[in-house]
């Protein structure tokens, strides 16, 4: 009868289902998708509504809060909606259109990651053709760019995942369609997918990684040659708030897919999955503004107009 009920579909099965706190898992996840929409809108808000703060550096901050609204809606929902309703069960085309809108968010946070490295980079390293080099123009073109880009990024992954074939277990242990998931589960195709993520890896994960830590190195060696501790400090804060982000997004995605099978696998990747593509979007605003004296202003501007 299982089996009958979701043989032209998956069964989600993530970590809660196997405990008796679905109320409690409901509310916490509840909790983080409201506080991290609302954290990630405040922050485009105060950036749209305050000219102080429509330069390149807070355009890309503002893509990125829109990439983890996206990132959390992609996923969030849907895992409410089984909380509630008790339907784990989802159609080929809801998985591979939710697997779609994840790759978007996933490509473009990595690209929005790289930009933001380049825009510290130049404002740091060489400030004086900041405004040269990342001028209107540019930062528009980067920008939308950035969203051209992961789409078709994203139709490139979703399209030979979904030539797959499942010929016994549909049981996804996860709570969202989920790439890996997905492979660990299938008995043909799997082979053409391996290859694109292989590219994917080269490409979008050791080449962003390795130009942000050589843009670090490199600002570091001039913020070091500063003279006064003063203009020390305030060039590194420029930049800490996103070198703690980089770190905080590959770290969770290392351990997430670089993680070896074991026993302990059907918890832990749902559970790096969480901190990955529900946590970290949530606490991006969060250390953007508590961190940037421009943004915590601004804030206090609208809310306290006049003053």
């Amino acid at each position: 009868m299982e089996n009958q009920t979701y043989m032209n579909g998956f069964l989600l099965l993530p970590f809660y289902a196997k405990s008796n706190y679905l109320l409690s898992t409901l509310c916490v996840f509840f909790f983080l998708y409201i506080f991290g929409v609302l954290t990630n809108a405040i922050i485009i808000t105060v950036i749209y509504n305050d000219d102080q703060l429509h330069t390149p550096m807070y355009l890309f901050l503002c893509n990125l809060s829109l990439v983890d609204i996206c990132y959390t809606t992609t996923t969030v929902p849907n895992l409410l909606y089984i909380l509630l309703s008790g339907d784990n069960t989802v159609s080929f085309m809801q998985c591979f259109t939710q697997m779609y809108f994840y790759f978007l968010a996933d490509s473009s946070e990595i690209y929005l990651i790289f930009i933001m490295a380049y825009d510290r980079y130049v404002a740091i390293c060489d400030p004086l053709h900041y405004h040269t080099i990342l001028n209107r123009k540019h930062c528009l073109l980067l920008a939308s760019g950035t969203w051209i880009s992961a789409s078709l990024n994203s139709f490139v992954l979703t399209i030979p995942a979904s030539h797959m074939s499942f010929c016994q277990s549909r049981t996804i242990h996860q709570f969202f369609c989920d790439a890996k998931a997905l492979i660990n589960i299938s008995c043909a195709g799997s082979e053409d997918f391996y290859t694109i993520i292989y590219l994917e890896v080269l490409i979008y994960g050791t080449f962003p990684i390795m130009f942000c830590l050589n843009s670090y190195i490199k600002i570091i060696k001039v913020i070091l040659q500063i003279k006064s501790k003063e203009g020390r400090k305030k060039a590194f804060s420029t930049c800490s708030s996103h070198l703690t982000i980089v770190i905080m997004y590959f770290m969770t995605a290392l351990f997430l897919y670089m993680m070896p099978p074991s026993e302990c696998s059907d918890v832990l990747e749902p559970v790096f999955s969480v901190l990955y593509s529900v946590v970290t979007p949530m606490i991006n605003p969060l250390i953007y503004s508590l961190r940037n004296k421009d943004v915590k202003s601004a804030l206090l501007r609208i809310l306290r107009p006049g003053v």
